[in-house]
């Protein structure tokens, strides 16, 4: 089992994760590409991942999974000793994450390849040739999509392993 300590410092991982991905999706929606898109979600699955999977461990091991008490009320779905703010905080950043995922693959309009030197969208077997810009922007929405999907595993991460960490019941 991981300790308290550790859970919090996996939380603090998934923190750093969960600014990680809202910093750069906000930079790649302004045009702006601080960091190599291989670099960046490779980062930001180090980030959450682990912790992530520490947090549904822990959380399964703690709670023996016990179900929520009402589907419709959140409060069901949170332990009890962790104040509603932070669920409904986690559940906004949650959002957003997944906001600015649906924007991206509304964005998208397909696949971006190079072939023969040329930049070029591939979309159900339509090849369209595009200018340079237009194709690192379609690449940019491919960027975002992986890390709206990372960013929002983050919150969920940060939740779990912050309220295994602060549940002060023994077991």
């Amino acid at each position: 089992m991981i300790s308290r300590r550790g859970l919090l410092l996996l939380s603090l991982m998934c923190a750093v994760g969960v600014l990680w991905s809202a910093v750069l999706i906000v930079s790649l929606a302004f045009g702006a590409r601080p960091v190599i898109a291989e670099i960046a979600v490779g980062f930001g699955a180090i980030l959450t991942v682990p912790p992530f999977a520490a947090g549904i461990l822990a959380n399964r091991r703690g709670y023996q999974t016990r179900g929520p008490r009402r589907f419709w009320s959140l409060a069901s779905w949170v332990p009890p000793h962790v104040p509603i703010w932070a669920a409904v905080a986690a559940a906004l950043a949650f959002s957003g994450f997944w906001l600015a995922l649906v924007l991206a693959f509304v964005a998208l309009d397909g696949t971006p390849d190079i072939r023969d030197g040329r930049h070029v969208l591939v979309d159900h077997d339509q090849v369209v040739e595009v200018s340079a810009s237009e194709y690192r922007r379609q690449l940019d929405h491919e960027t975002q999509i992986s890390l709206s999907v990372l960013g929002a595993f983050a919150v969920g991460g940060t939740f779990l392993c912050a309220a295994r960490a602060t549940d002060h019941e023994e077991a």
